[in-house]
């Protein structure tokens, strides 16, 4: 389980990534050349080091080496985001996350050793566009590559008919594990198929989600 970890770089990303950990009671040593961006962590964190993150003996003297996982959180300076994933593999950190402001860097990165990336911007401009586009769709969590869960609004065309003559598994790869009658209400399971949609009634469902989302965008649920 991780428990201790390491922030590189005290930007608005890094920063926010320490801050959560920390408040989530987990054991944070955050690095930064700036010593504002040290002292706007340090309460959260048990450790904030003024210093340069390139710097292999100043990360060995912290105590770097015995942290679960470490986060690169610097993506404008790249030679550092180099470095600074060289100097973790060669202190042994077991998972080492950078940020990277675009595919060429991620691409080198990952060559390098960091073991996953983060492209914030693309990924914070995808989920506003797939918001914008969202008719029915309140979420999805994404369990793995192929399969997410989702929860939406029975779309106006669904009311009064059962989910046996919506078959909704065969028609948009989905399987429905619960319905509720409001967004924060509880969720009923084991829901029979002979269960008729109601106004406001609000689906959860496993499966593959990309034709699901298409059609939702674009205002085809039937």
């Amino acid at each position: 389980m991780i428990k201790t970890v390491g922030v590189l770089g005290l930007g608005v990303f890094g920063s926010t990534i320490a801050k959560e950990l920390g408040e989530q009671h987990y054991d944070v040593i955050a690095v930064d050349k700036d010593l504002v961006d040290v002292n706007r962590v340090e309460e959260y964190v048990v450790q904030a080091v003024q210093g340069n993150i390139t710097d292999l003996e100043l990360l060995e003297s912290i105590g770097l080496s015995n942290c679960d996982a470490v986060v690169i959180g610097t993506g404008s300076n790249f030679e550092a985001s180099v470095l600074a994933v060289m100097n973790c593999k060669k202190l042994g950190i077991k998972k080492i996350i950078a940020k990277a402001k675009n595919r060429t860097h991620m691409e080198i990165l990952l060559e390098i050793g960091a073991d996953e990336i983060i492209r914030p911007e693309k990924e914070i401009g995808a989920k506003v566009a797939r918001n914008i586009m969202r008719n029915n769709i309140l979420d999805v969590i994404n369990l793995d590559e192929d399969n997410s869960i989702i929860e939406f609004t029975a779309p106006e065309r669904w009311i009064g008919r059962s989910l046996k003559d919506l078959d909704l598994r065969k028609k948009y790869k989905i399987n429905v594990i619960g319905m509720k009658s409001s967004p924060d209400g509880p969720l009923s399971i084991n829901v029979p198929p002979e269960q008729k949609i109601e106004p406001d009634s609000f689906i959860v469902a496993i499966g593959k989600p990309d034709t699901f989302e298409h059609l939702d965008y674009t205002d085809q649920l039937r």
